[in-house]
């Protein structure tokens, strides 16, 4: 999977303030004399704990403030906004979409005004938030309509027999028990290790004899589980801890293809199903049902984020070798994925292609995440 760059502001940790209360003291009445002694006062009952405290909520602020935000595409990314922000459910962002739409393409200057002064910028996960960038693309495989030399792996349709709300709570066969069974009406065959990673990219192109190429589109998975193979590989001494890319993986798979790869590739229990289309040129679509804008589109864990939401992603600290220092932009969520969990956690969209596939393979940074929030909301 592509991966992308992240940076983290720190905060020192706010100091938390004991509130002390005073009670007033009372000179106690003293009974009368009897056979029997007083009796004694019951003990005050231990004090409830409160729950414990949780992330102290990030301030707005201005977006001019943000780092990098001066060097960003202003016009580029309100632009990938203007194309998706109908999908959005929040009334004020619907309200900006319908203004962003009506006022037409803006030049830099134009559209750096407009976000300035309708957004305002919060620290997603609280005043030390921070979490984790990715990356992904559309790749671009040979296939063939038959099973020949080198293509071995049966690009499958959605099993008959297999119900993606079923799934949810039942898991479908995992990856080496659907691979272990033929399949009777392949769509395509491809080299293993380009499934592999078609699967996880979630859709590709497949280029076919006499140069007709086909879109290969998701359509469910087996509702196992997602286990990335890149620790396990450097666990296993396979790749070095700092060349875990996706490049070094695939080159990895592809020069031990066969029951070694296949090993591999099943520690990964989650398994993908496609359906074929024309390959129309357009980019993939995400799951919002919109085509990802390249650069400026992500995918998030949608329990914590709703699609047509605007980000800005200040992403540091890359662990790969040859990747890019930083990544600091606007994009909107607009697609899921099943690695991407958690608050602060973003999967960035880099188009179709080799080079695109190279870069995406290699992002793996620390992530700062900020919410655009619309003003007055």
């Amino acid at each position: 999977m592509a991966r992308r760059g992240a940076a983290f502001a720190r905060v020192a940790p706010p100091l938390l303030a004991a509130l002390l209360l005073a009670a007033c003291a009372t000179t106690p009445h003293k009974p009368p004399p009897g056979p029997f002694p007083a009796p004694e006062p019951a003990p005050s009952p231990a004090p409830t704990p409160g729950p414990a405290p949780g992330p102290v909520p990030a301030p707005l602020v201005a977006l001019s403030t943000l780092p990098g935000w001066a060097e960003e595409d202003h016009a580029a990314a309100l632009a990938a906004f203007r194309a998706t922000c109908h999908v959005a459910k929040d009334p004020a962002l619907a309200e900006l979409c319908q203004r962003a739409r009506a006022e037409g393409p803006q030049n830099e200057a134009q559209a750096r005004a407009f976000l300035e002064l309708n957004f305002r910028a919060q620290r997603v996960g609280g005043t030390q938030g921070q979490g984790l960038l990715t990356a992904y693309f559309a790749p671009r495989y040979e296939g063939r309509i038959s099973r020949q030399g080198e293509f071995t792996a049966a690009v499958r349709p959605k099993p008959a027999d297999l119900d993606p709300k079923a799934v949810l709570t039942t898991p479908y066969a995992d990856r080496a028990t659907i691979e272990s069974k033929p399949e009777p009406k392949p769509l395509a065959w491809m080299r293993p290790e380009d499934l592999f990673f078609m699967q996880i990219q979630g859709s590709g192109v497949l280029t076919l004899p006499g140069g007709i190429r086909k879109k290969a589109l998701y359509a469910a998975n087996n509702g196992q589980p997602f286990h990335g193979i890149a620790i396990p590989m450097r666990d296993r001494g396979l790749l070095p801890g700092n060349n875990t890319s996706g490049e070094a993986i695939h080159q990895w798979l592809a020069d031990h293809r066969g029951p070694d790869a296949d090993e591999i590739m099943q520690l990964n229990t989650r398994y993908a199903f496609f359906r074929m289309a024309d390959d129309d040129g357009a980019e993939p679509l995400g799951a919002a049902g919109l085509p990802m804008p390249v650069g400026h589109g992500i995918a998030v864990d949608h329990d914590y984020h709703p699609f047509g939401a605007l980000y800005w992603l200040d992403a540091d600290a890359p662990t790969l070798n040859g990747a890019a220092p930083r990544y600091r932009r606007l994009v909107v969520s607009l697609d899921t994925g099943g690695a991407i969990k958690g608050e602060v956690r973003a999967d960035l969209y880099l188009g179709t292609g080799d080079a695109a596939g190279l870069e995406a393979g290699r992002v793996k940074h620390t992530l700062v995440l900020y919410h655009l929030v619309p003003v007055g909301e």
